[in-house]
């Protein structure tokens, strides 16, 4: 392992990606660290230790609640941009033949994905503004200055847009997928923190069992993600029948419905948030039955059981739309190939259908039951047991590792094959 990573810096073009994006990830964390002026950041730190229901909140908005940061909203805006383009793929038949179109058609949509940011990033960062002065009973922020909020709104808006082109700029320079590589940074910078926490409690047996735990889960995830079905395809287009074969992977749905079901799994509890400080006794009654069944600071099994069947739903939502078995049924005819025992045309399209759904049930259940992980060991265990990394999470970056393994390996060949030349 030692050898292959001095292999690997020893190559001048890898080590400048390297260097590259290590520094683009420093300057995300300053900007991380820079509060929006005019926000009152000690009134905000009161309420988020005076309430507890803020912490999971505040994880989910990627770390820049607490100090009201430039980029608050992170990259959240971006993330639902994405997902509102490719389910439109299924109403607007335009995105779905500019996909058809390659590397010049994957432009057009990565620019409708930044223009649909922007409107997106601006309405949530009202949304937050409300949200804190509800809890705070207006003293984070003057709403009552129209100018001031709208100040505020705009620069919180330009931080989004501003990582947004950071990840880019990574993906132009770096080495890896940019907005993916400023996911894992955050994701990581949390670890030494929860270690030290550990350390610090002196609860080694536990400490230890998490510890192991974790990397047994990296090894299913791995397994997983890696895994596929090879079907097999024969060619006849060159007279003579030539076998191949077509792999339906494990994991087709890749990150996108883990973070769409914790999006809709919390946003119960938010709702709950703005419903804290009302005098009516419904709506103290709507926040106290969120609060006690709907919490991800205190799950339940309902709640464990909605975040489930979330994940796996998404799942097989997201693979409808975007693996479309009737085009790779037509493109196998068009090459001259079939499979064997399976008429070609709508016959092999029905079968690549029940091959994926067969995959997906099977691979997305076991890695929606690692999602779902911390939070039934911890109604096993009768307390809140904190993971180095969070099942959810932990699938993210699995994926982001071995997608950036691919790459450094694609690099590490060109490299070899350019001494050739």
């Amino acid at each position: 392992m030692i050898k292959s990573i001095k292999a690997v810096f020893e190559v001048k073009s890898i080590r400048k990606k390297i260097i590259a994006t290590l520094s683009l990830i420093l300057v995300y964390k300053l900007l991380s660290v820079i509060p929006v002026p005019w926000v009152n950041t000690d009134g905000l730190k009161a309420i988020m230790d005076q309430n507890s229901g803020l912490g999971f909140f505040s994880a989910l908005m990627w770390g820049g609640l607490k100090r009201f940061s430039v980029i608050l909203l992170w990259l959240a805006p971006y993330i639902n941009a994405v997902i509102i383009i490719q389910l439109l793929w299924v109403i607007v038949p335009q995105i779905w033949d500019l996909q058809k179109e390659g590397e010049q058609g994957q432009k057009k949509i990565n620019k409708y994905t930044r223009w649909l940011t922007l409107p997106l990033a601006f309405a949530q960062s009202y949304w937050m503004i409300v949200l804190l002065n509800s809890l705070a009973w207006g003293t984070i922020i003057d709403v009552s200055d129209t100018k001031t909020v709208l100040m505020a709104m705009t620069i919180v808006t330009a931080g989004t847009m501003f990582l947004l082109w950071l990840g880019e700029l990574m993906t132009e320079v770096g080495i890896g997928n940019g907005v993916s590589m400023i996911i894992m940074a955050w994701v990581l910078s949390a670890v030494p923190w929860t270690v030290m926490a550990y350390i610090t409690q002196a609860n080694w047996p536990l400490f230890v069992g998490i510890i192991l735990a974790t990397l047994a889960i990296i090894y299913v995830i791995i397994k997983f993600t890696e895994g596929n079905r090879r079907i097999p395809v024969i060619y006849t287009r060159t007279g003579r029948e030539e076998k191949s074969y077509f792999p339906i992977r494990i994991n087709q749905a890749g990150m996108i419905p883990i973070i769409f079901a914790v999006s809709l799994v919390t946003f119960p509890a938010l709702l709950g948030q703005l419903l804290v400080n009302s005098t009516g006794q419904t709506a103290q009654n709507i926040w106290n039955w969120l609060m006690t069944n709907l919490s991800m600071n205190n799950p339940t099994w309902l709640l464990i059981w909605v975040y489930f069947l979330l994940v796996l739903g998404f799942s097989f939502f997201y693979v409808s739309i975007t693996f479309n078995t009737d085009n790779v049924a037509e493109s196998i005819q068009k090459r001259g190939g079939y499979i064997p025992w399976i008429r070609p045309g709508a016959d092999t399209a029905d079968y690549l259908s029940k091959v994926s759904a067969h995959l997906n049930l099977f691979g997305w259940s076991f890695l929606a039951l690692i999602a779902v992980l911390p939070y039934i060991v911890s109604k096993l265990y009768g307390q809140s047991i904190k993971f180095i990394i969070s099942g959810a999470w932990l699938i993210i970056i699995v994926s982001v590792i071995l997608d950036l393994i691919r790459k450094v390996d694609t690099e590490m060949k060109m490299f070899d094959y350019s001494k050739f030349k």
